[in-house]
């Protein structure tokens, strides 16, 4: 397990050009004090959870580490969003509009996008909201399985500014063990404003 402020990035992950933003990034992190720890693996497809998801705050500290890093995340966005003036903003920061109103059909949707690429790595927060939930969303679960891909942890934990990366999970067809070990894992983190648990 490595620890950096800028961790090394694997050759298979989905990765965007230098740019200015990214050497800002860079800047403000090593201003921050953030760092990651762990390793980032080297796989060209993967649903990434991050938890806890207690603040605002945990999506400025990972855009801005994904920004610094290039490494190229991508997120589920209400379509509305890609579309007009900001749409291209929004699909330039990572934004993968998908029809909400057809939830039931995100999954094949999610599917359809990871069979069309040759990377891409999906980035969920499965708390699904910032406030403490006692069930997680199932999503991300369902998505990996349908796409095949692996799961890779990512926590906060706030009292020593880490963004850490976990063990990349090979899912298995029990949906309830799979999510109680995930679960497991995330109990001693500590998010802005509160733990998982």
């Amino acid at each position: 397990m490595t620890t950096s402020i800028f961790p090394q990035v694997p050759p298979q992950a989905p990765q965007f050009p230098p740019s200015l933003v990214s050497r800002l990034c860079r800047a403000l992190l090593r201003w921050s004090g953030w760092r990651v720890t762990g390793t980032l693996p080297d796989v060209p497809k993967l649903v990434l959870i991050g938890a806890p998801h207690s603040s605002n705050w945990d999506g400025v500290w990972a855009l801005a580490f994904k920004v610094a890093l290039r490494v190229d995340v991508r997120f589920i966005i209400k379509n509305d969003y890609t579309k007009g003036v900001l749409g291209p903003l929004v699909r330039g920061l990572g934004g993968i509009g998908i029809d909400r109103a057809a939830a039931h059909d995100v999954v094949t949707q999610m599917r359809l996008q990871f069979a069309g690429q040759d990377k891409l790595w999906l980035g969920i927060t499965p708390e699904g909201t910032r406030k403490k939930v006692k069930k997680w969303k199932s999503g991300f679960w369902h998505i990996a399985r349908a796409a095949g891909v692996p799961v890779q942890l990512l926590y906060f934990h706030y009292p020593d500014k880490t963004i850490g990366l976990g063990p990349l999970i090979e899912l298995t067809d029990d949906l309830d063990a799979d999510m109680a070990r995930i679960r497991e894992y995330y109990v001693p983190f500590q998010g802005k404003n509160r733990g998982t648990v």
